[in-house]
């Protein structure tokens, strides 16, 4: 889509984060169509040089910006930082509480200094006796429970992927979003936005936290959850793969037990309700995974895909690389990394008027943009004093 389309164009936004939750903010802004510039020190965002699991976290976290790089212990560069804020819609930061204030760039010196400007803070705790604390995605994992309820009590497991670091990022872009549209209503100033880390994992578990208020039992972790429906399960196939398979309304079963001879499941009036059937696992499971090993997955895919029955392979994720659904047209967009090699990335998970977003897009160099800027800063403020 050429920028132009895109929503946020003609918004300028001024970052100065790192690792995932800061920069997912900015780079879901700078898909939308937001300017979005990256402030960076002299050695450059530290996760430009992670390695192991960390490689992928700059050039997926970062794509569509520019990269300005200033040295605060300079003048100068301080004082295009604050050029740069002066000429901004959006700050978002990342930084533990304090630490900009060292910079003459803590909240409270931002708001009245720009009155106009939206700052996103990125932090892990919100308001509280935590709001000191640094924190990481694995420990609001173990703080909020998370890990307990994906592993179990005795052995917590954490989500796989940074899922509470990009949907804190999420919640920032939202934030920024309803400010926006604040002030397009007519708001003279802008918000002070504070995301908290912990507390968007508790808004992940609140339904586990919901259910114990409501009934007073103690929610059981996933692998030691009682099933709402008589299949809900991991099965093996004749290819030595698994597939999950779920039947979960009265159609569904009737279809199922048809289709792969499990006439006596419907014959039996002991199995005449869901309930009835949730209570008989003992004996359903069994026979189903049974008549599933006669299967391969893809022969399982076919059959399900044609009852409408809900299924999956269990997938790694270096196979949706080859997932047909995910090689559709725009399901991977084609990114360049900041040493120039391409590489593909799922689209930004929506569609705008039947098109995908974030074709395209570029990793910065380190330092790219920041003569360009400079000059940008430099006749902006020429024609204003004109």
């Amino acid at each position: 889509m050429a920028g132009t389309e895109l929503p946020l164009a003609g918004v300028r936004v001024i970052e100065m984060t790192h690792m995932v939750m800061g920069p997912t903010c900015g780079m879901i802004l700078a898909q939308l169509g937001a300017e979005v510039i990256k402030v960076e020190p002299p050695a450059g965002d530290k996760t430009r040089s992670l390695g192991g699991m960390g490689v992928s976290f700059f050039p997926l976290f970062n794509r569509g910006k520019r990269s300005v790089v200033l040295d605060f212990a300079k003048p100068d560069d301080r004082d295009t930082m604050h050029a740069l804020l002066a000429s901004a819609d959006v700050f978002v930061e990342n930084f533990r509480d304090g630490q900009l204030d060292k910079q003459g760039l803590g909240p409270d010196e931002l708001r009245k200094r720009y009155p106009q400007l939206i700052i996103c803070g990125h932090k892990g705790f919100l308001s509280g006796p935590y709001e000191h604390r640094p924190a990481l995605d694995e420990v609001v994992q173990m703080m909020s429970g998370l890990a307990a309820m994906t592993g179990t009590r005795d052995r917590p497991q954490r989500v796989g992927s940074s899922a509470n670091d990009i949907m804190g990022g999420m919640f920032g872009a939202i934030s920024i979003l309803a400010a926006l549209y604040q002030k397009r209503g007519g708001a003279k100033d802008g918000a002070d936005i504070r995301i908290g880390l912990f507390e968007n994992c508790l808004f992940l578990v609140a339904q586990h936290m919901v259910e114990y208020e409501m009934t007073g039992r103690k929610p059981r972790s996933m692998p030691e959850r009682e099933h709402a429906w008589p299949i809900y399960d991991i099965f093996d196939t004749a290819g030595e793969e698994r597939i999950f398979i779920g039947v979960v309304t009265e159609g569904h079963w009737q279809a199922f037990c048809k289709e792969f001879s499990l006439q006596e499941f419907l014959d039996d009036p002991a199995l005449r309700t869901t309930t009835d059937r949730i209570l008989a696992r003992s004996r359903i499971i069994p026979r189903v995974a049974e008549e599933i090993k006669r299967w391969n997955v893809a022969e399982l895919s076919e059959r399900l895909d044609l009852l409408n029955i809900c299924f999956s392979p269990i997938n790694r994720p270096e196979d949706l690389l080859t997932d047909p659904h995910v090689l559709r047209p725009g399901g991977l967009v084609h990114n360049v990394n900041a040493d120039g090699k391409p590489f593909r990335v799922p689209a930004l998970p929506v569609e705008w008027n039947g098109g995908n977003i974030g074709e395209g897009l570029k990793v910065p160099v380190l330092g790219a943009d920041t003569s360009a800027v400079r000059a940008e800063l430099k006749k902006t403020s020429t024609n204003n004093a004109a």
